[in-house]
């Protein structure tokens, strides 16, 4: 019996010492798992940039025609990229700025204050269904990676960085969200106002209206399909659709389609006569997105701007601008540059300006079992003059917070060509990216 009781005793002190020695080792705190009702991060990045000049090129002729900047041209960007939210019940407030600093042969600049504040916004979500927001947001509509002709209320990418967070717009939004069982799995609406005033979006068509937006969505038989508008008197009417679904888990297809109502478009001849014209302006996108077992990822896609010029018009647009070149060379008189500098902004300036573009970017994550290291390569091209645009690039990210990315970017084609034509021949630039 005492045996017993001995061995009893021993088996509650050993258990007491195991429980003490757990609670010392392995210690549960629940303010480590509760959700923090806010949140703060962000980057800094720095990003020098080598350029390489084509001097024969026309768009090299209208920005140096009245300085000699050498064969080769320095730039060097900074960005400081804040955001930061904060939860309390049903509202939550998201705000991201953004600080552009640029050295190049202009000297110093920066950006504007306006436009520090990409993102600020007051969200509401009384239930699960229903949701509101006011202020500075991104629309992000449209299934394209490269292109989205749908993008009625955004910013319009970069293609030779899609990725790139974009400056949002001042709406007043709502989302409305109901699911199904059935074929039809989910359905939702989002209406949007959007002003433009002075100081208000005024750099999205003529001021002082009040513009109406909208997306319906649907998800029918595992196709994600949207609707979408815009209509006021700052922009003439337009109307899409897009569409995206996956075939097999590992490859994807995806469309838009746009109409644009009286779209107006401005153009120039050799001899520098300006026309504007109207018409109904019809652009679509069709594109895929393929990962292969070895983790190679495609994407492919099919641009066609509605609202672009032909090949014919951008001739003629170079032609002008050689001729006003020469004219500054022989007599020193301006003019005719400065009349193309006109027309050029908002609208031969614009990224893409042509018809039709096909884009394809290939990429290799961890390739030969590098960890952290993932090439790529993009091209684009474009039909309607066979130039194209070539971007190798290198992506380390093996450095806590840290992204380090090496970049190229050679521009071929024709005289009288839509990439034959920009100012530089080659880009090189590297991209220093810390996160925190």
């Amino acid at each position: 019996m005492n045996r017993l009781r001995s061995a009893f005793v021993a088996l509650i002190v050993f258990l007491l010492a195991s429980v003490s020695f757990a609670e010392e080792e392995y210690k549960f705190d629940i303010s480590e798992i509760e959700k923090k009702p806010y949140h703060v991060g962000g980057y800094a990045e720095f990003r020098p940039i080598l350029f390489v000049l084509d001097r024969d090129a026309a768009l090299c002729k209208l920005r140096f025609f009245d300085r000699d900047e050498g064969k080769t041209i320095e730039e060097y960007n900074g960005k400081l990229q804040l955001e930061g939210s904060y939860e309390k019940g049903i509202a939550r407030l998201f705000v991201r700025t953004n600080f552009d600093l640029q050295y190049s042969y202009l000297g110093w600049d920066h950006n504007e204050t306006k436009r520090m504040i990409y993102e600020g916004y007051l969200s509401l979500k009384p239930s699960d269904s229903l949701g509101f927001k006011f202020g500075k947001q991104t629309l992000l509509w449209g299934k394209g990676y490269a292109f989205n002709p749908v993008a009625f209320v955004s910013r319009p990418k970069d293609p030779d960085d899609p990725e790139l967070a974009l400056e949002g717009v001042i709406t007043a939004s709502a989302d409305y969200i109901k699911s199904f069982n059935g074929p039809l799995k989910t359905f939702s609406i989002t209406p949007v106002i959007f002003p433009v005033y002075e100081h208000i979006n005024d750099d999205f068509g003529e001021i002082n209206h009040l513009n109406f937006a909208g997306k319906i969505y649907f998800l029918f038989y595992d196709t994600d399909i949207d609707f979408l508008f815009l209509t006021g008197k700052s922009r003439t009417n337009r109307f899409g659709m897009d569409f995206s679904r996956n075939i097999t888990t590992n490859f994807e297809v995806h469309g838009e389609f746009a109409f644009i109502n009286n779209q107006r478009k401005r153009v120039i001849d050799s001899q520098g006569n300006i026309s504007e014209s109207k018409f109904d302006a019809k652009s679509y996108l069709l594109g895929i997105r393929y990962l292969t077992a070895s983790d190679t990822t495609f994407i492919f896609e099919y641009y066609r701007n509605g609202t672009g010029f032909t090949h014919l018009e951008m001739k003629d647009y170079f032609t002008f601008i050689d001729k006003g070149y020469d004219l500054f060379l022989v007599a020193g008189n301006e003019s005719l540059l400065k009349k193309a500098i006109g027309i050029t902004e908002g609208n031969y300036g614009r990224p893409n300006p042509l018809k039709d573009y096909l884009y394809l970017r290939i990429s290799q994550k961890e390739p030969f079992n590098i960890l952290y290291f993932t090439p790529a390569i993009t091209g684009i091209m474009n039909l309607n003059d066979q130039s194209v645009s070539i971007s190798p690039e290198l992506l380390y990210t093996g450095i806590t917070n840290l992204e380090l990315r090496l970049k190229a970017i050679a521009l071929v084609g024709q005289n009288g060509s839509d990439y034959g034509e920009k100012p530089n021949d080659y880009r090189i630039e590297l991209r220093v990216r810390y996160y925190f």
